[in-house]
Parts: structure tokens; sequence; C-alpha cells
């Protein structure tokens, strides 16, 4: 059914990239809607996209992200699937090696666990083991991490897991604009990609704006400016790295805050660059602290930059433990912006 509208050039319709340089209107959506306008702009453009995943389709999507898809693209694009998560995976590897352009929905990454086999041995590797013949151009989408009270089954953040994958990106975004920005880029992405999302941000607000726009998938944002530290994030402890940025601007601390927005490929020249003139970092992120996002940073960082900083990396991670279901126990097990000030003000003692 799903190769129905199947065509023969991969490349055929719009693959080339349309960044916005003069925005002249903004308005404020959710972030659900970001991601929903995002997919309904490329399926508009190219007929060779589509999506499938659990109730995505009658049901208007777990979370609300393709409300309305259905009645507009119909059911041989808009496909419900069955609780099988390798099953679906692998049917939209299928499809993609034969041109279209699946985006799978995980209801969430934790039970993308099952289908990893099709993720990591098939998509990320087929570009390579057709010696550049064949494109896997897939996105694989859903909430990631943990969600309030989920217990430890369904709270575990996949940025490093994916990150470590060659033929993969990973993108994990914090907000409407990065999200609509990047989930076009990574449709029209020749390549398998990875988009983490948040269930507990699916409702925040964020300006978008009413132009078409794109944002290259690789490239960090400064979200703020500031001299004496720098904050490294994504995701959701964003919200953690400028609330606490903002703590600090009261004591006299001046953070600058990036937000990654894509692991891989890592964009480490941003960061290097804001070492350079604060002289320290901290990295904030919600992954276990062993083989994590914030030890490659680390590693990169000291290598690239090491004689400009001023006091020894600090890193602020879940702790090395299955995430429990009671508050007092999720509550210690995700980063803060209490611990975040502290690693902060701990590497001031060489102030200038």
């Amino acid at each position: 059914m799903i190769f129905y509208f199947a065509k023969n050039n991969l490349n055929k319709c719009v693959n080339h990239y349309f960044y916005t340089q003069n925005v002249t209107s903004m308005r404020e959506i959710a972030f659900r809607q970001a991601l929903r306008e995002a997919m309904q702009e490329e399926m508009r453009l190219d007929e060779n996209v589509f999506l499938m995943g659990e109730e995505v389709a009658e049901y208007n999507g777990a979370y609300k992200v393709s409300q309305g898809m259905l009645d507009e693209f119909g059911p041989k694009r808009i496909i419900d699937t069955p609780i099988a998560e390798l099953g679906f995976a692998a049917i939209a590897v299928g499809a993609a090696s034969n041109g279209l352009k699946p985006i799978v929905e995980f209801m969430t990454w934790n039970f993308a666990v099952l289908p990893l086999d099709q993720i990591f041995n098939h998509a990320s590797k087929m570009l390579a083991m057709s010696g550049g013949q064949f494109h896997c151009p897939i996105v694989f989408r859903g909430p990631n991490g943990s969600a309030g009270q989920l217990g430890a089954q369904h709270s575990t953040a996949f940025e490093s897991w994916y990150a470590n994958i060659p033929g993969l990106k990973v993108i994990s975004v914090s907000n409407p604009y990065d999200a609509k920005g990047l989930l076009k880029s990574a449709i029209r992405d020749l390549d398998p990609v990875v988009f983490m999302e948040s269930e507990v941000m699916y409702g925040d607000m964020g300006h978008v704006p009413e132009e078409e726009y794109l944002i290259p998938i690789g490239k960090a944002d400064i979200k703020r400016a500031g001299t004496d530290v720098t904050i490294v994030s994504y995701n959701k402890t964003m919200k953690v790295a400028l609330n606490a940025a903002a703590a600090l601007e009261k004591e006299g601390i001046s953070a600058e805050v990036i937000d990654l927005r894509t692991i891989r490929p890592l964009d480490i020249d941003t960061i290097v660059h804001s070492v350079k003139k604060t002289n320290r970092l901290v990295v904030v992120e919600e992954q276990w602290p062993f083989g994590s996002v914030s030890s490659e940073i680390t590693y990169r960082v000291q290598k690239d930059a090491f004689d400009y900083l001023d006091a020894p990396i600090r890193r602020i991670c879940n702790t090395d433990t299955s995430m429990h279901y009671a508050s007092n126990l999720v509550a210690a097990h995700l980063p803060d912006m209490d611990r975040t000030v502290k690693a902060v003000k701990d590497i001031m003692y060489a102030r200038k």
C-alpha cells in the first residue's frame, strides 16, 4: 500500500535548503503544532513523504502532534500501525530504499529499543554498505527521556546511544522554533535522522515565523550571551540551563547558554569559541554520566581549548542509576537549577 506513491527518482522533489533571512512576522504556537506544521508543509511539497506509527491517524496522535493530518492526506500517507515497532520500522527502511520518505513516530523512544536492529544495522549502514549508491531518507521521531513519574522503563534519554552510531544524524530540540525548522530539514535529508522531542514540552508555547524557514542540521545556537562561564545543554534541560543563568546573573555571574540542537554532527566550534571567551564550561544534560554527550564535549574542548580553561570542566548529568517512580527520587535523579548554579560557583575561583 505504502508504495502506491513511490517515484523512480529519489531526488525529484524539493531537496534544496531554503533559509529565511528576513523574517517579517512571528506568531506564537505550541510545540506540537510546530512539529505538525513541519510535517504538513513537507508532505504538501513532496508526495513521497508519509507518516506512520501507533495511533497517528484515527486518534490524531498519542500527543495530538498529527491532529487533522489524516483528514488532509488520507490513510495512504497517514498510516496507523500495529503495536510492533520492529515491524513498522522495517517497513520504513524498505520504503525509504525504494524512493519514499517515511516519518516514523515512536510513542516514546523507550519503545524504540525494539526496532534498534532496523535503525542500527540497516538504516544507518545502508549508504556505506551500498558503496554510496542507496540513501535511506527516514526520520525517526518521538518523545524522549523522562516525563514525570513514568518509572524506570519509560524514562531513559537516548541521545548518547544514537549519537554513537555512524550514519545517523541526531537532533534534540528545546522549543517550537527549532523544532519546526529542524524537522523540516530532517525530512529533506537523504539519510536517516533521529529526532528527539519531549512529552513535557508538547504544550510549550513559542514564536515561529509565518514564512517558511529551515534550520541547518549541525549548528548550535547561543540562546543567551555571557562572559564568565559557558553552559551547554539541549532538549528540556535547556530550561535548567536558562534558569540557572538567570539566577547567576543576580549574583553578578554572566553565563553564556548554548543549545546544541544537534547532537550528531556536534557543533564543537561554537562551544570552543564560547569557551575561549568565558574560560569555563558546564554541561547540563539528561544522560547517565558514563559515555554521555558531555563526555565527548569535555574531550573535544580540552583538546581544542585546553589553554583557555581557567577551571576544570563540570557537568550535571542524571544520577548513575535507573530512575524510579517516587517523586523524591525523580527529583534527586534529574539535573536541576541548584546543582547547576553550584557547579558554576565551584569553578569561579579563578575569575578575572
